[in-house]
């Protein structure tokens, strides 16, 4: 059902926002005060954690990542925790150290597991250390894939034009507070809770209108999507041109559901940098964001966790990109001054030989797009016998390399309507085909686009894989 989510330090996320310090205090309760009704917490420890903007960083870079955070801290030993704490998580921070401002703290008691007190640290922060924030946005934006935006309310998202000002052709997931969400307009994608959305609709609205009135709410907005986080009911994703979808929440037993919504955001802009629909990005949000609600306190799911979960759940249906969707992530792409890769094949065993070539292919753009050929169209043109593999384990084999950045199925026998639609810079073939003999060389070439063939892997085969898998093993002719 869900594509996995391959580890790609190429892949930078920009994250902006209102930087936090989480500070847990651990200790045992045997009593009550004396002085007043409450729980006497003899505290045994403490513990340091990323909060806020931060903590959606450090999930970013846990999805295998990479992060730059922007964001504003205090001239104080909190300041100095939370810039310790980024930077032994390799994540590259830009932070306005602000004289005279308090680090933003959230301070929590925690006993017998259990959160009994949180006692929140701050204060306003100044209009210069905003407008400062947007500056450095606009100094880290080039180059990045995906644009985060992390509003808590506190000052650093006080003005959410200039924050997207500084960041133009730039994917932008949005993470908004209780601002009007036309006010975050020309993001990509907002993901408010039950509570933000119910505020900028003004009520909640029943099941029977509540997918009219969140397409609907995203085209008033300017964005092309909402996704709304529901809890216990999941996630469903509103775009603005009417598609509406429901993700469930995944079984599992909540522990704390604290920072929950940064996970959401993060594994969002890790799937929008990668390109993938917004259909495949809130799909596997949704898993990430149940997956952290099963740890304490605020946290981070690991890349490794979250693939085992993903691979589970048995897949019913391509979880590749339909031809409609692909077409808005590869405009998407483009604004940001993509260039796009093309291949297609039937790629039944995935073997060194094709991971050697998609590598390669890889580097002659920014995005690769691989054509896969459908299981009726792989027997029209390898036999009957033919695909060994069905075209969900072909599609999610490919998914899971790196190099990869969408997978379409088609069933055509050559990919030459594909590539009208797609019109990609690059059409890449791998093999002993010469130039001009590459199905759909001369359409690309028509349009200025380019032919390549890359050099053949000697010793790899998918045919003589299966000749010698059909044999028991004995080369032909034993």
């Amino acid at each position: 059902m869900d594509r996995l989510l391959p580890s790609d330090p190429e892949v930078h996320v920009l994250v902006v926002g209102d930087v936090m310090l989480d500070r847990y205090l651990y200790g045992r309760t045997e009593r009550v005060s004396d002085e007043a009704p409450v729980p006497i917490v003899q505290v045994d420890g403490s513990e340091d954690r990323l909060g806020g903007a931060a903590n959606v960083a450090l999930n970013v870079v846990s999805l295998g990542a990479r992060c730059t955070l922007v964001g504003a801290i205090g001239d104080d030993p909190n300041g100095s925790a939370v810039a310790a704490l980024l930077d032994a998580a390799g994540i590259d921070a830009d932070l306005v150290v602000v004289d005279g401002w308090r680090t933003i703290l959230k301070e929590r008691v925690v006993s017998m597991r259990k959160q009994i007190a949180r006692m929140d640290f701050e204060m306003p922060l100044p209009e210069s250390a905003a407008i400062e924030v947007a500056k450095r946005v606009a100094r880290h934006a080039p180059g990045k894939n995906a644009l985060v935006v992390e509003d808590y309310d506190k000052g650093a998202i006080d003005r959410p034009q200039r924050i997207l000002a500084a960041a133009p052709g730039l994917t932008t997931v949005v993470d908004p507070k209780f601002k009007r969400f036309a006010e975050y307009r020309g993001a990509a994608l907002l993901k408010p809770n039950r509570r933000e959305f119910r505020q900028a609709l003004g009520r909640w609205p029943d099941d029977s209108e509540l997918g009219e009135l969140g397409s609907a709410l995203a085209r008033s907005s300017g964005v092309d999507a909402i996704a709304l986080t529901r809890g216990g009911d999941g996630m469903t994703l509103f775009e603005a041109d009417g598609r509406i979808e429901h993700f469930s929440a995944l079984p599992i037993d909540v522990y704390d559901s604290t920072g929950a919504g940064d996970t959401v955001a993060a594994a969002l802009g890790v799937c929008s940098a990668r390109g993938w629909t917004w259909s495949d990005s809130a799909r596997l949000a949704n898993v990430a964001g149940a997956l952290v609600c099963a740890k304490a306190g605020t946290a981070a799911v690991p890349l490794a966790e979250l693939n085992s979960t993903l691979r589970e759940n048995v897949p019913t249906a391509p979880a590749a990109s339909n031809r409609r969707q692909l077409a808005e992530v590869i405009r998407r792409a483009r604004r940001q001054g993509a260039r796009i890769v093309f291949t297609n094949g039937c790629f039944d065993i995935l073997h060194a030989g094709h991971v050697g070539y998609l590598d390669e292919a890889r580097q002659l753009g920014d995005r690769l797009i691989v054509a896969v050929n459908d299981d009726d169209s792989v027997r029209r043109l390898k036999g009957e016998d033919r695909p060994v593999n069905k075209l969900t384990q072909r599609v999610r084999v490919l998914e899971g390399l790196a190099a990869v950045d969408w997978v379409v199925p088609f069933s055509e026998d050559t990919p030459e309507a594909l590539l009208e639609e797609i019109r990609p810079d690059v059409l890449v073939k791998g093999g002993d085909y010469a130039p001009d003999e590459v199905v759909g060389a001369e359409f690309v070439r028509s349009y200025g686009g380019d032919v390549r063939v890359l050099t053949e892997v000697e010793g790899y085969s998918t045919t003589k894989l299966v000749e010698l898998i059909g044999s028991g093993g004995r080369p032909a002719g034993s």
